[in-house]
């Protein structure tokens, strides 16, 4: 056992620290790990040559300014982690390793009217199948984690009323899948993970403070604070759908009347355009009809975006991120959407604080929430059992 205060628990805890940094990179230099644990370069090379003797990392040849350096990354046969994604209409599924892999990945169409049994049946299957597919132990599977668009009660940890998938409302996601799988479930809604999936691999890569914003049936926001995803106590954190931008407006599902969401999320954009452009009409449509030149298109867009710009200047004003990034369809929209979004942001927020903020089209497209689905799980497990084929010697205490 190890004595609070001895250098064998200092040096484990340094083990943890560096193997904490690199499964939350991906893959990092020896140098970058220095910076980001604050250990000293003989430290970390000390370090990096134990873990790589006991299995736990691998180290690889490559260049950083111009210069020899070590790449450091977490063991191919560490472990396996999985992201499930349920949409409005689909389920996605991805299988990684602990070196930001991504092995194996499908979706399909799913009934969003289906029950959350048969939801969860379907997300086994699949799971078992890319596992299998990627010739990788089952037993391997360190953590799944899980996407649902709706709330989730961070204390009972059950899914909150959602207008996408009413029949689950009440449900315990993480414990229905653990129960099937045999694994650890975490679980969050699908905006916070969609941030996630953009800070690890997309347009928030390097800021520490963003804010992701996804306009589809609804709009919602996840916050990244100081690197972290902050959801409240209530876990209902980044519902910007529902600021309020006219008392007057459309009645929101909410109760409420003009929330930014009866502005903005397709239900109620869509059938200003449906007399002139046929029922069937999508946002995705809209997108390529509005990139092809449609004018009535390009307005729609350019008053969502202005919209939006109002809600994130909201966001602005009170948290003022570094970056916003827009996720969704109309991501695809570019500057279409992103020019009147900044222009909204320039009148209405704080003036410092809009000049700080970055507005970018996220990178990942309809990928951005099942990547952030491994990501939380790769945030969220621990390092105790990545550690097992280290050995700490123990050692006098520190003088």
């Amino acid at each position: 056992m190890e004595t609070p205060g001895s250098q064998s628990s200092l040096h484990r805890a340094n083990l943890e620290r560096v193997v904490r940094a690199v499964r939350m990179a991906g893959s990092l230099t020896q140098a970058e790990i220095a910076r980001s644990t604050g250990l000293s370069a003989a430290t970390v090379s000390n370090i990096v040559r134990e873990l790589k003797d006991g299995g736990t990392v691998e180290v690889t040849p490559t260049s950083a300014g111009g210069r020899r350096a070590r790449s450091v990354s977490l063991s191919g046969d560490a472990g396996i982690v999985v992201g499930v994604d349920f949409g409005h209409s689909h389920l996605r599924v991805a299988v990684g390793n602990l070196a930001h892999q991504v092995l194996a990945e499908e979706a399909e169409p799913i009934d969003v009217d289906a029950s959350a049994a048969e939801g969860f049946d379907r997300a086994e299957q699949l799971v078992s199948r890319l596992i299998a597919e990627t010739g990788i132990s089952p037993d391997k599977v360190v953590g799944v984690g899980l996407g649902v668009p709706g709330p989730i009660d961070v204390e009972s940890g059950t899914l909150g009323s959602t207008a996408i998938l009413p029949g689950w409302s009440g449900t315990n996601p993480s414990r229905e899948l653990s129960g099937r799988l045999g694994v650890p479930v975490y679980v969050d809604n699908d905006a916070n993970l969609g941030a996630l999936g953009e800070l690890v691999w997309g347009g928030g890569r390097g800021a520490s403070d963003l804010a992701y914003i996804k306009v589809a049936s609804g709009v919602g926001a996840g916050l990244v604070i100081s690197g972290q995803i902050y959801r409240g106590p209530g876990g209902t954190a980044g519902e910007i759908g529902h600021i309020t931008l006219d008392e007057a407006g459309p009645v929101c599902r909410c109760g409420n009347r003009g929330c930014l969401e009866t502005f903005t999320a397709a239900r109620y954009v869509l059938p200003l355009l449906q007399p002139s452009h046929g029922p069937d009409l999508t946002m995705p449509r809209v997108v390529q009809l509005a990139r092809e030149g449609d004018p009535g298109c390009r307005r729609v867009i350019a008053d969502v975006g202005r919209h939006i710009g109002s809600g994130v200047a909201n966001l602005c004003n009170l948290l003022n991120p570094s970056r916003v990034v827009l996720g969704g369809d109309l991501a695809e929209a570019g500057e279409l959407v992103l020019a009147p979004i900044r222009e909204s942001v320039s009148r209405y927020a704080i003036p410092s604080a809009a000049r700080q903020l970055g507005i970018v089209p996220g990178t990942l497209g309809g990928r951005a929430e099942v990547l952030g689905a491994l990501a939380l799980v790769l945030s969220e497990m621990g390092d105790s059992t990545l550690l097992d084929g280290v050995q700490v010697e123990d050692a006098p205490a520190l003088a």
